[in-house]
């Protein structure tokens, strides 16, 4: 029996992952609600209270080569467990820092449970076992997982208000033990090697792994501009929208309704199946994102320029994330995967590591309007890389040809 499109026992891995990926995109997004909470507490500056998300990503990043063979040795579910594990005592030193070494030890922790639980780790999990299924199952993920910031940036201020920042990082620890590694454990399969799992008579599907390494170069540029704008918007949009001119509660609710339209951008592009792949979407999505920035621009902090803006960026960014996860199906076969999602996963993070802390670093000097002129910079420079990937698409007979 099939459940939108895939077998039962993929719907339920599925559902497994959307729980604690949600989870765990969540939780470390602490700075973006409770940074000036963070800020005051332990006597640091609010860009140095950001500079905790940017450890998070470079250390994710260092270990995404090296966890590259651990995924391949042990699958995605040993990894995910030894990840979770790692994440709770994490979110304990975060919870009882006296100061920025402890801070950023805490972060440091954080990272390396990340590399090892979130976004590459789930869909290197259904690469395993969706196989030519694998990109509508990523986009099914994310679907769910774009609401991360929808349920948490209120859980968040919620359980600050009630138990301070620090009790805020106990209770997240709690969630990681108590709900995220019994639902890795008990919630997903063990896994079958590429052999088994293709069965040994069973071709190769393509497309294959012949891209270039200009290809591969031209893939993590693209992705990785588009990813400092996403990344660093997401730590920064509250305080971004409140220079803006909206008071707290109205940017956290703004804010809040960004996770929603970006869910709404990826059941567009799951709904669409395999009618495109992901760079045609980063395409189409790519063109919503320097539009949107111009538009905050040029709205002069009127509220129907701030709602534009969120619809806009939310569909653009959301859609973009369904991209960046995709983009390496048109060009690697399930056996390269792993291999070139980790590698894509080291730049990426560096990355994504640097926004926050420059993009609330233009904020506070220089006002939102530099943010929204860098962002447009390279949101440009993406979309024009893409369609420079658009013309490199593998054909099915180079494939064939490579696989014979």
């Amino acid at each position: 029996m099939r459940l939108l499109g895939f077998d039962r026992k993929i719907v339920g891995i599925l559902l497994v992952l959307a729980v604690t990926q949600v989870i765990g995109w969540g939780t470390v997004s602490l700075p973006a609600i409770i940074g000036r909470q963070i800020a005051a507490d332990l006597d640091m500056n609010i860009e140095a209270v950001f500079a905790g998300s940017s450890i998070l990503y470079v250390v994710m990043g260092l270990w995404a080569p090296l966890l590259a063979r651990a995924f391949t040795r042990f699958g995605a579910r040993r990894v995910m467990v030894a990840g979770t594990v790692v994440a709770a005592p994490g979110f304990v030193l975060l919870s009882v820092s006296t100061g920025p070494v402890t801070y950023f030890a805490a972060w440091v922790v954080l990272g390396t449970a990340g590399s090892a639980t979130l976004s590459t780790a789930a869909y290197i999990m259904l690469n395993e076992v969706a196989d030519r299924d694998a990109k509508s199952a990523i986009g099914a993920l994310m679907l769910v997982t774009g609401l991360s910031s929808s349920v948490f940036w209120p859980a968040t201020a919620l359980l600050s208000a009630a138990a301070g920042w620090r009790g805020t990082c106990l209770a997240y620890a709690g969630m990681m033990m108590l709900v995220c590694l019994p639902f890795y454990v008990f919630g997903l399969p063990r896994r079958a090697t590429l052999v088994e799992a293709a069965g040994p008579s069973m071709p190769v599907a393509v497309p294959t792994a012949i891209a270039s390494k200009g290809t591969f170069a031209l893939i993590v540029t693209a992705i990785a501009l588009n990813a400092f704008v996403t990344f660093g918007f997401a730590a920064v949009l509250i305080e971004l929208l409140q220079a803006e001119g909206l008071p707290k509660s109205q940017a956290i609710a703004f804010g809040s309704m960004l996770g929603v339209i970006q869910v709404c951008a990826r059941g567009l592009d799951f709904v669409g199946g395999g009618r495109w792949d992901g760079i045609t979407t980063g395409i189409v999505a790519g063109v919503g994102l320097p539009v949107a920035m111009l538009l905050l621009i040029v709205g002069d902090s009127a509220y129907w320029a701030i709602a534009t803006f969120i619809l806009l960026y939310g569909l653009g960014s959301g859609a973009l994330a369904v991209c960046r996860a995709t983009i390496p199906l048109v060009f690697y076969d399930k056996a390269e995967f792993a291999k070139a999602t980790s590698r894509n996963a080291l730049p990426l993070n560096l990355i994504s590591a640097v926004s926050p802390p420059i993009l609330i670093g233009l904020l506070a000097k220089l006002g939102s309007h530099a943010v929204l002129a860098l962002a447009i910079f390279c949101s440009c420079g993406a979309l024009l890389i893409l369609f420079l990937l658009s013309r490199r698409r593998p054909s099915i007979e180079a494939a064939v040809l490579h696989n014979a």
